[in-house]
C-alpha cells in the first residue's frame, strides 16, 4: 500500500456539524473539546510524534475556530486569529524537524489545520465586491454580508513526476534547495489541461525531454499553502536534456541502483527529498520497479 506523507488522517471530518449551528455550539462546549497547539503556524509535538492539544479557553478572546473533526467523538479545533497575516512562504528548520517526527495520521491533521488557517488569512475579503467576509460553516467557508457570496477553501492541483529512460529516472534541483538535493520535477496544472498533458508539458518545459505513457502513482496534500500533489511516471523518448535555467539549476539521470542506495541511507549522486514529501514516495515506488 502506498502511503505518502500527510495522508492517513485519523479524524472524522464531521461534515454534519458544519451545517448545524446548535450541534457545533454543543461541540465547542464539550468538556472533551481540544484546540490544536500552534506557534507561528508550526505544531507543538510530543516526544512520541503526537500533536499537542489544549483547552479551547486557552485561545485569545478574539479568536475564531475551525472544526477539524472528531477524534473518537471528541471535537478537535484550530484557532483563526482575525487580521493575522499568512504564514511565511518558507518552512523553518524547526518545521522540517517537526515534520520528520510526526506520526502519519498526525501529519494529516496538521496539514488540514495549516491549509485552512492559511486560507482564512488570505481570504478575509470578498472576491466579488471587496467587503470583509465572515466565517461560517464551522470555519469551512466565508460569507460576504454585502453580496451574499460564499467562498470555500480551494486546493491547487500540482503534478510531480519522474521521466524514465533505459532504467534511469530524471531528477532536477532548484538553487534554493540544500546542497546536493535532487527531486522529481513538478508544476501546477493550467486551465484546460489534463494531468497527463501537464506532466508532459512540465517535463518538456523544464528539461526539454519529450515523454509518453504517463502513469498515475499516488497523491498527497501539501499544506504550503494548499496543494494536491499528483505523482506520475512517464516514459522519455530520449535522454537529451535541454535545461530551462529559469526553473532548474540542474537535472540528472539516476539509476535504480543509485536511488535504492540513497533511499537506504547510503552514498549516491544526490540527496533525497524528505520522507514526508511525495517525491520520496515516488522514488521508492520507481526504485522498486
Amino acid at each position: 500500500m502506498i502511503a505518502p506523507g500527510f495522508t492517513g488522517g485519523l479524524l472524522d471530518r464531521a461534515d454534519h456539524l458544519r451545517h448545524d449551528p446548535d450541534a457545533l455550539a454543543a461541540a465547542m462546549g464539550n468538556w472533551q473539546a481540544r484546540l490544536l497547539r500552534l506557534h507561528d503556524f508550526e505544531p507543538e509535538v510530543t516526544d512520541d510524534g503526537r500533536l499537542g492539544w489544549t483547552m479551547l479557553t486557552e485561545a485569545p478572546d478574539e479568536a475564531d475556530f475551525v472544526l477539524l473533526g472528531l477524534d473518537g467523538g471528541k471535537p478537535r479545533f484550530a484557532a483563526i486569529m482575525p487580521g493575522a497575516g499568512a504564514p511565511p512562504p518558507f518552512r523553518s528548520p524547526n518545521l522540517f524537524r517537526v515534520l520528520d517526527q510526526l506520526q502519519p495520521g498526525e501529519a494529516a491533521t496538521f496539514a488540514t489545520a495549516r491549509s485552512l488557517i492559511d486560507w482564512h488569512a488570505r481570504h478575509g475579503f470578498c472576491a466579488n465586491c471587496g467587503t470583509a467576509t465572515a466565517i461560517f460553516r464551522a470555519g469551512w467557508g466565508r460569507r460576504c454580508p454585502n453580496c451574499n457570496a460564499e467562498h470555500f477553501p480551494r486546493v491547487d492541483p500540482v503534478v510531480i513526476m519522474i521521466a524514465e529512460h533505459d532504467g534511469r529516472a530524471l531528477l532536477g534541483r532548484q538553487p534554493s534547495w540544500p546542497p546536493g538535493r535532487y527531486s522529481a520535477l513538478a508544476g501546477f496544472l493550467e486551465p484546460g489541461e489534463s494531468i497527463e498533458e501537464a506532466v508532459a508539458r512540465e517535463i518538456r518545459e523544464e528539461a526539454g525531454v519529450t515523454v509518453t505513457g504517463v502513469r498515475y502513482i499516488a497523491s498527497q496534500p501539501w499544506p504550503f499553502p494548499s496543494q494536491l500533489m499528483m505523482a506520475c511516471v512517464a516514459t522519455a523518448v530520449d535522454d537529451a536534456i535541454t535545461l530551462d535555467t529559469n526553473e532548474l539549476e540542474d537535472a540528472i539521470w539516476v539509476s535504480r541502483e543509485d536511488v535504492r542506495a540513497v533511499l537506504a541511507g547510503g552514498d549516491g549522486p544526490f540527496l533525497a527529498p524528505p520522507p514526508y514529501a511525495i517525491a520520496h514516495t515516488l522514488l521508492q515506488v520507481w526504485a522498486e520497479g
